[in-house]
């Protein structure tokens, strides 16, 4: 069977490898980082476009039925310009979560956090009021949760008070829904817990992206019926270093990770 194709701008990706792999382990999964070009976040428009049109082409190499766009920021700027061009189906990570937070809100008050790119854009704020007008969003650039995640600063004081400050505003507005708007942000999300309080549910974008790739695959007839698929990693620079965080988000050792020269 043919794979899922998924890209990232580095490792934050890899979340969504994890959910598709827990939701759908009988898939293969080619997966490209762009670790010599990160981060997106900080790049123009016009640039986030070229990148994704050239991380596309090089998924659909390997002939793959499917792509997720594992990062916000390619979500925010590019999805809408490249959907059109190509006939695979492509996922990005901002309508699933969107979705999913405008049906679990109760209060109608939506909190977004995500990198200082996909807070500009707007993107969430956008889609959210395009299902429901009546839901008032605050969105918050927490551009530290990052540099955290890739050093394994998980659980530590620093990580707690700059949350705190990150979150205050989200905590003063009253939201009752929290999108993480970020791939790498799920890994702190005790953290986040703790700050927020046990009453706000947050959303992960990774989990609805997963769920909304099986439900596609399955209409199109296009599921997996092996028991157990594989995953082959690629990126584009420093495949030690991307081998050594994606253990750490994926909970188990990564070994196939080879590196390209372009793409």
């Amino acid at each position: 069977m043919r794979p899922i194709g998924v890209f990232d701008s580095g490792v934050g990706g890899l979340t969504v490898v994890k959910e598709l792999v827990r939701q759908l382990p009988g898939e293969d999964i080619v997966y490209f980082g762009d670790t010599a070009r990160v981060p997106y976040g900080i790049k123009s428009k016009e640039t986030v476009i070229r990148f994704s049109i050239e991380n596309i082409l090089f998924l659909l190499r390997y002939n793959v039925k499917l792509i997720c766009v594992a990062c916000n920021t390619v979500s925010s700027f590019a999805l809408p310009k490249i959907k059109n061009h190509f006939r695979v189906p492509i996922v990005g990570v901002i309508s699933p979560g969107a979705r999913e937070a405008v049906y679990a809100t109760k209060n109608k008050r939506v909190g977004v956090i995500g990198t200082k790119g996909t807070i500009r854009s707007q993107a969430y704020e956008q889609e959210i009021k395009r299902l429901d007008p009546k839901v008032k969003v605050t969105a918050i650039a927490c551009p530290l949760f990052v540099p955290f995640v890739e050093e394994g600063w998980l659980n530590q004081d620093v990580v707690s008070t700059v949350a705190r400050r990150y979150l205050k505003p989200l905590k003063d507005s009253k939201v009752d829904t929290l999108i993480l708007g970020c791939t790498h942000y799920p890994l702190l999300k005790s953290v986040i817990r703790d700050v927020m309080g046990g009453k706000v549910t947050l959303i992960d974008s990774a989990k609805q992206v997963a769920v909304e790739v099986n439900k596609i695959l399955s209409d199109e007839g296009l599921l997996s019926n092996k028991a157990r698929g594989r995953a082959d990693f690629f990126v584009s620079d420093n495949p030690e270093w991307f081998k050594d965080l994606a253990g750490r988000f994926l909970g188990k050792p990564v070994k196939n990770v080879r590196k390209v020269n372009s793409v």
